[in-house]
């Protein structure tokens, strides 16, 4: 089954304003063809890259090897393109396979009505080529995919189950947690490395500090957790084996000074719990503590926080109290310390006393947020 597939086209949705993000990460990976479109990066690999690509990635949201792209205005056109596609390559006679799906802007516009015709191609195919009239569907899961935009078909085989945000070591949390994969890219974004200090006053369950000990240690966030492609058949176990070892000899280890601050004492021994299952405990200081016990000091470091807001723990009122503090603070911190702050508020900026240097549109799974960057050196 291998020899079928020599190279692949990957495609790697992500949360809006992550794209060139991600488009980066994936080239370090040294894949093919990196194409970065509206939230979503495509790229050529080989099979061996599925499983990197799902270790490895710390801002796109899932891994999904596209099977293929074919224009469709009618019912019959979107049968007969899905009935083409080697489905028996990738799902066996048991395998347990859904669908799912979005429409845009096409004139197949029911979705519901597109995934049941998707469905039913796909069990057409593989019926035919396993001589069956009805499929088991009692083996491993295949989640089928597919989007049509102005008519045009992608379908797609989702090889990681859960989305990548889902890192395993986040098993409780506290309100409106932060999505790690925003995390990441916040960290990501503040040029931190792990040579300077690291701080977040408004820890929560702990997920940005957590992020930035991982990229301090250059350890692959997805190998703490499983993903659905582990137990297909077309998806060896040697694939899984090698990236996990290519990924771990690429680790350091050292001593980083990272540091996480929350009011609240629940929130607090949350993200400490959720540090030792990502294996950072000693790498991260977690401390009940009021804002005002930031402690900056050095020429360089970075602030990185996601402080609470309207929609999360506080009311306006309290949020632009809390702003007003941060800001007032602010005017202590070194010049040359990068501070970044994600608010959905829209006068953040007043509330804070200052205008960012610049900002970037994102968001934290629905929510519109921005990423304020200040820095007065």
């Amino acid at each position: 089954m291998e020899g079928k597939m020599e190279m692949l086209r990957f495609a790697v949705p992500c949360l809006f304003g992550l794209e060139g993000l991600v488009g980066d990460e994936i080239r370090r990976l040294g894949l093919l063809d990196v194409k970065v479109e509206d939230r979503r990066v495509t790229a050529r690999g080989r099979i061996e890259d599925l499983a990197r690509l799902n270790l490895n990635l710390r801002c796109g949201e899932r891994v999904q090897v596209v099977l293929g792209a074919f224009t469709a205005r009618s019912f019959q056109e979107l049968f007969e393109g899905v009935e083409s596609l080697p489905w028996e390559d990738w799902i066996p006679r048991d395998g347990h396979f859904q669908v799912k799906g979005y429409s845009r802007d096409s004139q197949l516009h029911s979705v519901p009505a597109c995934q049941s015709i998707v469905e039913k191609a796909a069990a057409t195919r593989l019926g035919r080529k396993y001589g069956l009239a009805t499929l088991p569907k009692t083996g491993a899961r295949y989640q089928i995919q597919f989007g049509i935009v102005q008519d045009e078909v992608t379908v797609s085989l989702d090889t990681s189950g859960d989305g990548l945000h889902k890192r395993g070591y986040r098993a409780v949390g506290v309100e409106a947690p932060l999505r790690e994969t925003l995390a990441a890219a916040m960290v990501t974004l503040s040029r931190f490395r792990g040579k300077d200090p690291f701080r977040d006053p408004f820890c929560g369950s702990g997920t940005i500090p957590i992020e930035a000990a991982l990229i301090a240690m250059n350890r692959a966030p997805g190998l703490d957790r499983s993903f659905d492609a582990q137990k297909w058949q077309a998806a060896p176990s040697r694939i899984w084996m090698e990236a996990a070892e290519e990924a771990m000899d690429k680790e350091f280890h050292g001593h980083y000074d990272i540091w996480g601050g929350d009011i609240d004492p629940k929130a607090v021994a949350i993200a400490r719990e959720n540090a030792r299952k990502a294996g950072v405990e000693d790498l991260v200081r977690f401390d009940t503590a009021d804002m005002g016990a930031l402690r900056v000091t050095g020429e360089f470091g970075q602030i990185v926080t996601n402080p609470p807001y309207g929609e999360r723990l506080l009311d306006d009122e309290g949020a632009r109290a809390l702003y007003r503090s941060f800001g007032e603070m602010y005017r202590k911190v070194p010049p040359r310390w990068r501070v970044l702050v994600l608010s959905s508020a829209e006068d953040f900026e007043k509330a804070f006393g200052r205008k960012a240097d610049k900002k970037r549109k994102l968001y934290n799974g629905r929510l519109k947020c921005d990423l304020y960057f200040f820095q007065r050196g």
